[in-house]
């Protein structure tokens, strides 16, 4: 008598099929063989095989936003579509919020700002980033910084880049998961030794002084770069904690480098309250700190591309013949129109409504996630970031690039948390990462662009569990 019953082989097929999606490696997995497949992104370890060298030039690594985007376009994306939602790329929302600033339509262009503007910025903007910081943090500090304290640059990046241009023969800390671009900051420059410290979910990502004394100590660290408040995870420094990191720099001869972007993305502490290292530096000139921030996230500027450095005067003056051969500086016109805004009343009613609207928006998503099982470990109490763990899924989608993968056959952009990984010279196996499992969800959208991507997040998990 026959045992191939109908329903045994339905089972049969099921658990064969389950057996084919496990991958243990990245040469048996699709999509890290695609990420491999990108100039730039093969394993060092494995050698480079490239035909289409070119004597004397290589190709960098893509940061993870840009191949995200890259293969969000490969599956039908653009940036007019109304049937994608974007939880990919870090930028907040730029139309209107209720309480927030307006932003001008049009502004008016002196003819002087025709001409370059100075590679460290004109003196009238670097003179209002002073006063911000001196009016909100530093009110009763005796050190006050001034233009000589500040450096305009075009971007974020930039900024970064003057900063990994200066620093010397030294070792360099950091810690994981960490902006995707400190792969290609840390790795462009060979000058420096960048050595990673992983943080644990069970910590709650949370950088601890002691483990930055004994990393100082023990792994001869000379300058640590962070963000601050952290992406990819949600968390921040803050209060004791900050002011005992910058006392531990100060102890041991170490230099700070924090990157603020997010400062005003606070959640669930007192109404408008905003975070910087600045408000802990007793000397302006002599502490060995140094921040960048700028329009881009807590002014929801991105596309102005005007930043700066914040840091002791010797440092600035590296930080402009940095960009004297990097990029030059930045956008005269826009200089001369970002100055209002740096208004220290402006600011802080803007941190305000910015809090409230962004707060609803992180509310939501996370109880949109825990509905479809996807209950979030470390919640965000900073930035506007989901950092997933997809551990408990079913395989394939446990994985971040598989399931980044799966989202956009569903109209949906994730950030693979592979990316996050910072690993300079591509050398560790993308499976042997500790953030192989995770995702980077972004709760920058609009509302509506947040309900449609979660709608579509549900349809992938229903594909793979029901």
């Amino acid at each position: 008598m026959s045992n191939h019953h109908p329903k045994n082989t339905h089972k049969f097929r099921n658990a064969a099929k389950l057996v084919k999606n496990i991958v243990k490696a990245e040469h048996e997995s699709k999509a890290h063989k695609t990420l491999r497949s990108y100039p730039g992104n093969q394993n060092q370890s494995t050698g480079n095989k490239d035909k289409e060298y070119i004597h004397g030039i290589e190709h960098p690594g893509s940061t993870g936003v840009i191949y995200v985007m890259d293969r969000a376009m490969k599956n039908g994306f653009t940036y007019t579509s109304k049937e994608w939602a974007n939880f990919g790329q870090g930028a907040p929302e730029v139309g209107p919020i209720e309480g927030c600033m307006e932003r001008p339509k049009s502004i008016e262009i002196p003819e002087e700002a025709y001409e370059y503007a100075p590679t460290a910025g004109i003196p009238e903007l670097r003179k209002a980033v002073a006063n911000l910081y001196n009016e909100i943090y530093r009110q009763r500090k005796e050190s006050k910084y001034t233009e000589a304290n500040v450096c305009i640059c075009p971007g974020g990046r930039a900024g970064l880049t003057r900063v990994a241009a200066a620093i010397g023969d030294v070792n360099v800390g950091y810690f994981l998961p960490e902006y995707t671009a400190y792969e290609q900051m840390l790795s462009v420059f060979k000058k420096f030794v960048p050595i990673p410290t992983a943080l644990e979910e069970d910590s709650n990502y949370h950088i601890d002084p002691d483990t930055i004394r004994k990393e100082i100590a023990g792994r001869g660290l000379s300058v640590i770069v962070a963000s601050n408040p952290r992406n990819p995870t949600g968390q921040v420094i803050q209060d004791e904690s900050l002011e005992e990191l910058v006392s531990i720099a100060k102890e041991k001869h170490a230099t700070l480098v924090m990157d603020e972007f997010y400062s005003a993305y606070i959640y669930d502490e007192e109404e408008g309250k905003t975070v910087s290292v600045s408000q802990f530096v007793d000397d302006v000139n002599e502490d060995p700190v140094i921040l960048i921030d700028g329009l881009t996230k807590n002014f929801r500027m991105p596309g102005w591309r005007v930043c700066w450095i914040v840091g002791p005067k010797s440092v600035i003056s590296s930080m402009e013949s940095a960009g004297s051969f990097l990029e030059g500086g930045a956008n005269h016109p826009l200089q001369i129109a970002a100055i209002p805004f740096l208004d220290p009343t402006k600011f802080r009613n803007e941190a305000k409504s910015l809090q409230k609207h962004f707060q609803g928006k992180r509310d939501y998503v996370l109880k949109r996630l825990e509905g479809m099982g996807l209950k979030v470990k470390v919640p965000p109490n900073a930035t506007f970031y989901v950092w997933l763990d997809l551990s408990h899924l079913p395989e394939p989608i446990n994985i971040g690039l598989n399931f980044f993968e799966e989202c956009l056959q569903e109209k949906v952009i994730v950030v693979p948390g592979i990316f996050f990984d910072v690993n300079p010279a591509h050398r560790r196996e993308l499976f042997e990462s500790p953030c192989h499992h995770f995702v980077r969800l972004s709760f920058g959208p609009p509302l509506d662009q947040l309900e449609l991507g979660l709608q579509n997040i549900e349809r992938v998990i229903k594909k793979f569990t029901q």
